[in-house]
């Protein structure tokens, strides 16, 4: 017997596809064969199963959930499965984390109530996760299967003051289904006590204009005569009610009618729902409502949670509302630890500032850490890292930064060119020691003879030095030095050269002397003629050699 359970062959299969995707973990599909493998293991997963292949199983559900949270079917699955295995509270407790991981799915809170009703013979029990339920799921657009569930536990009961009651917050919410809520709560209305179908100060205001209109008690009118009016009243103010709530649905009707996928999943989404997602948020937006508004920011992210657009968006919103520091904290936390792939780190830079903005200093600088922890060399997290100490520590902690990471040997050379003219950038711009920065250049330009980035960095700096009419010949000097060394030391493609020359170009013709337009000429000449007439240097065409090799120098 094998550790995971069940015989050789199913334990080789199984190791294969764990292999499988610990090198690929965002392969969907391979995750997929490794659950149903899984769940196969000694003829299908039971209470009688061993306790390896059980353990197998649970550890499979385990991974694929941490990785893809927003599976709710993923989450039913693995809760049937624990009640098959160790029974109720085995389950509930996967509901439990389940309904933590996607809150907003009305299929898992369904689900999830429907067993409870199955498995629990306490009432109050029941109803307290049905409101749970309702908060996290109530406003959804396609909640009827919930609140169909709910009311479908009331009916069971004979609860018919609460089952008036939860109709009576259903026809308020817009929804797909909302049509035959309302018919059901006129119709419940009739038998029901005056002081229970509208709100006590409405029956007042209704009852005084009975009065008035001299069609009240104090007109000679019997009870029944009168309450007779003020059910006709009554209904003509649910039917108010109703068209409110018709309006409020045909407004979203369009944007609901365009979301084709409203469940998570890897695949990319095309842009139509993109689109359709920014408008519909755009209109909620606008709308006003702060819980309507956060409820769909909840469910565009289960469909849209790997898309940085909408969790930056999501966050620069509830920055906007006074008193929200902390749900503005927990929107990029979830982004940057469980949705937004760490290859895309804009999220967590943003994240960062905003710890920083908070004072939470060495949290953002942590947030660099890690960043930088799977992209040793990502240099726009390497500068804004930098810029945080900058800030904070000063201009030579900040040096600092740039000169530990680019004598770092996992950073590569393409990378470490950009943070050398970072660094020089930082002394010119901030220090405004611009002597120091062309030292940077200057002394770190041999390891960066292949560096088209490093070159054009330095050519740029020297460019855009301030001149005085004393000064113009001194500057020409210094940039003309640099287009020297691209031409005769740099080891950059031909490409490159020229485009590097070409700016010099646009220099000399911008702002050159009176000889500019005689070495303009010249330079046209030998990077942009025919052969016959070139003299840029030439890269070799020998595969065998490294790429950037000018006239055969090394």
């Amino acid at each position: 017997m094998d550790v995971y359970g069940g015989n050789d062959e199913e334990s080789a299969e199984l190791r294969k596809l764990l292999v499988e995707v610990n090198d690929d973990p965002d392969n969907f599909e391979i995750w997929e064969k490794l659950v149903r493998t899984g769940e196969s293991l000694e003829g299908g997963i039971n209470r009688n199963s061993s306790s390896q292949a059980i353990t197998a199983i649970r550890d499979i559900y385990d991974r694929l959930l941490c990785k893809f949270p927003l599976f709710f079917g993923y989450w039913k699955k693995y809760a049937d499965l624990e009640f098959s295995i160790a029974g109720t509270e085995a389950a509930e407790m996967v509901y439990e984390r389940g309904v933590a991981s996607i809150t907003n799915s009305v299929d898992l809170w369904t689900n999830y109530c429907s067993f409870k009703t199955e498995t629990c013979h306490d009432a109050d029990i029941i109803r307290e996760l049905f409101e749970r339920g309702a908060v996290c799921v109530g406003l959804d657009f396609l909640a009827h299967p919930f609140w169909d569930k709910y009311i479908e536990f009331e009916e069971r009961l004979e609860s018919f003051d609460r089952i008036f009651a939860i109709l009576g917050r259903i026809i308020n919410i817009p929804m797909h289904q909302y049509a035959r809520y309302f018919e059901k709560y006129r119709q419940m209305a009739q038998t029901r006590p005056l002081a229970s179908i509208a709100p006590a100060g409405t029956l007042t205001q209704l009852q005084l204009e009975l009065e008035n209109e001299g069609a009240g008690y104090k007109a000679g009118r019997s009870q029944v005569e009168v309450e007779r009016e003020l059910r006709i009243r009554i209904d003509a103010y649910h039917l108010e009610l109703f068209r409110q709530t018709q309006t409020e649905t045909t407004k979203r009707w369009t944007f609901e009618s365009e979301i084709k996928r409203p469940y998570f999943h890897v695949t990319d989404l095309d842009d139509a729902q993109l689109v359709n997602w920014r408008k519909y948020l755009d209109f909620e937006e606008s709308e006003g409502d702060y819980t309507r508004t956060q409820f769909l920011y909840e469910r565009c992210l289960v469909t849209c949670a790997q898309y940085e657009e909408f969790w930056l968006r999501y966050a620069r919103w509830m920055l906007a509302q006074p008193g929200k520091e902390e749900e503005v904290r927990n929107i990029y936390q979830r982004a940057a630890c469980i949705f937004v792939p760490i290859a895309v780190p804009t999220v967590r830079l943003q994240y960062a500032y905003f710890e920083e903005m908070t004072g939470r200093v060495d949290i953002a600088k942590d947030i660099h850490e890690a960043i930088l922890i799977p992209l040793p060399g990502h240099v726009e997290t390497i500068v804004s890292l930098a810029n945080v100490i900058r800030r904070h520590s000063g201009l030579d902690a900040a040096v600092a930064v740039y000169q530990s990471h680019i004598d770092s040997p996992t950073i590569d050379l393409s990378a470490k060119a950009a943070l050398v003219a970072e660094w020089a950038t930082l002394l010119w711009k901030t220090k405004g020691a611009p002597e120091e920065a062309r030292q940077v250049f200057q002394k770190n330009q041999h390891w960066y003879l292949e560096s088209p980035a490093f070159w054009s960095s330095y050519l740029r700096f020297e460019i855009d030095q301030p001149t005085a009419e004393d000064t113009e010949q001194a500057h020409h000097d210094r940039i003309r030095g640099v287009v020297d060394d691209i031409l005769t030391k740099s080891r950059l493609p031909e490409l490159a050269i020229q485009e590097l020359v070409t700016t010099y170009m646009k220099y000399l013709l911008e702002r050159g002397t009176k000889g500019a337009a005689k070495e303009y000429m010249n330079l046209d000449r030998e990077i942009n003629g025919p052969t016959s007439v070139q003299k840029l240097p030439k890269t070799i065409a020998d595969p065998s050699k490294p790429v950037g090799l000018v006239n055969g120098q090394v």
